[in-house]
Formats: C-alpha cells, structure tokens, sequence
C-alpha cells in the first residue's frame, strides 16, 4: 500500500494535511472576504447611526424611515420613544420609537 501512494505522489501523513488545507482555503477565503465587505462595514454602519440617535436633542428637526420631518418636542429615554411634533399650526404630535430616526436636519 504504501508504494501506491508514493507511486501516486503523495506521502501518507504530509500530503493527506497539505491536501485537506487546500480545500477548505477557498471557504476560508471567502469568509474573510465576507467579513470585511459585509459584516464589517455594517457594524460601523450601525454604531454611527446609535450615535447619532443618542446624539439628539429637543428642538432638533429630524426626518424619520417613513419620511415625516418633525421638531424634537419630548425624548422619554426610558421608553425609547421620541415625540415628534409634524404641524406647527395645529400643534400636532405624533411618538416614534428612536430607532426609526434616519436623519437630523442640521440648520
């Protein structure tokens, strides 16, 4: 047995490792790849946009995920709600949750 294998060019133990590293190297490739294109870039994506909703304040003009701009009236942190005042003649106000805050308009 052993002189097929060497008659085939590999070793028992030293090509069986080298053989078996090369397979998985593309898998292991493309989650590198995977990591630092997608994963990566959306962490950071992430923690900017957690900064920036602990970052607002009353009287900020903010645009929400469905597209309503409202002035900042109230922040109740421990709900996690923020209340958005929409209308300025009617004094209409409507509460949202603080992570549908997309964008401050800054003035």
């Amino acid at each position: 047995m052993y002189s097929f294998l060497m008659e085939v060019g590999a070793t028992p133990a030293n090509g069986a490792q080298q053989n078996m590293l090369m397979q998985f190297l593309p898998f292991i490739l493309i989650a590198v790849v995977f990591y630092l294109f997608i994963i990566r870039p959306q962490q950071k994506k992430q923690k900017e946009h957690q900064a920036m909703i602990d970052a607002i304040a009353i009287n900020d003009e903010v645009f929400t995920s469905s597209g309503i701009k409202g002035k900042v009236v109230n922040i109740k942190k421990d709900k996690n709600i923020i209340v958005l005042r929409v209308d300025d003649t009617t004094g209409t106000k409507i509460e949202f949750q603080r992570e549908v805050i997309t964008t401050i308009v800054k003035q």
